[in-house]
C-alpha cells in the first residue's frame, strides 16, 4: 500500500514538466498523511493544472466524506471494475507527485519505518484517481487516491504492495481522456527495481506531527 510519503520537490520543476499556468504555492513536506490536502497534476480543459486535493477519495455517490479514510489506495488489479473507482478510472486520473514513500518493516514485534525512493534521487509520479463530491448541505470536496500495484523485488521483504509509479514517457497518456483502459492499464505494474533503493529511518515518522527533513535520514 502507500500510506505516507515526502514532497519537496521545486515548484518550477512541476511547472516546466506540465506546462502548468498559474500554480498554488508548493509546500514541501516529509511526512503526508491521508485525510490531508496533497498535490496532484490534472489536466482540465486541455491544459494541465496544480490542484491540492482531499487524500482519501470520495465517490460521487458517497452519503458522507467518512468513506474516504478507507479509500486512500486503489488496487490496480481491480480498478476498473470496482464501483468506488470504475468512473474515476475512466475519466478523472491523476498524478501525484512525491520524492519518495515509507513502509514499515516487522521484526520480532517491532516496527522500523524505511524510506524508499529512486536512486538518482529524482521525483517519481504516482498514478492517482480524483473524485467530485457534494453533501446534501453544500459542502463540496475534491479528493484522490493512490493506485497500487504488486511490490517488485526489491521492496517485497518490505510490503506486497507499492504505488504505481509511472515513466516520464506516461505521463501525457496518463492524464489523456483519449486514452484506452487497456492501455492504462498496463502502465499499473512495478517500477523496476533497480532504480530504486531504500534504508531504514528514525521512529519519529511514526507521529504524523513530526514534519522535517531529518525524517528521512538513514537512522
Amino acid at each position: 500500500m502507500c500510506g505516507r510519503f515526502t514532497i519537496f520537490i521545486p515548484l518550477d520543476h512541476l511547472v516546466k514538466l506540465f506546462n502548468i499556468f498559474d500554480p498554488p504555492p508548493l509546500m514541501p513536506s516529509y511526512n503526508v498523511c491521508p485525510g490531508q490536502q496533497i498535490p496532484a497534476v490534472r489536466c482540465m480543459a486541455d491544459s494541465n493544472k496544480l490542484d491540492y486535493l482531499h487524500w482519501g477519495l470520495i465517490p460521487s455517490w458517497a452519503k458522507d466524506k467518512s468513506i474516504s479514510h478507507k479509500l486512500i489506495n486503489a488496487r490496480s488489479e481491480t480498478v476498473m471494475e470496482k464501483p468506488s473507482f470504475r468512473y474515476a478510472f475512466h475519466s478523472h486520473r491523476c498524478l501525484i507527485p512525491a520524492n519518495g514513500f515509507y513502509e514499515w518493516l516487522q521484526l520480532n514485534g517491532n516496527k522500523t519505518p524505511h524510506y524508499i525512493r529512486l536512486k538518482d534521487d529524482n521525483p517519481m509520479m504516482f498514478a492517482g484517481l480524483w473524485e467530485y463530491w457534494k453533501s446534501p448541505e453544500g459542502e463540496a470536496v475534491e479528493s484522490c487516491s493512490i493506485i497500487t500495484t504488486a511490490s517488485n523485488t526489491l521492496l517485497q521483504s518490505l510490503h506486497d504492495r507499492m504505488p504505481a509509479i509511472l515513466s516520464q514517457g506516461e505521463y501525457a497518456q496518463w492524464l489523456s481522456p483519449e486514452t484506452k483502459p487497456q492501455d492504462l492499464v498496463q502502465m499499473l505494474r512495478p517500477f523496476p527495481s533497480d532504480l530504486m533503493e531504500y534504508y531504514p529511518v528514525n521512529t519519529l515518522v511514526n507521529s504524523p506531527r513530526n514534519n522535517s527533513s531529518d525524517l528521512i535520514k538513514p537512522a
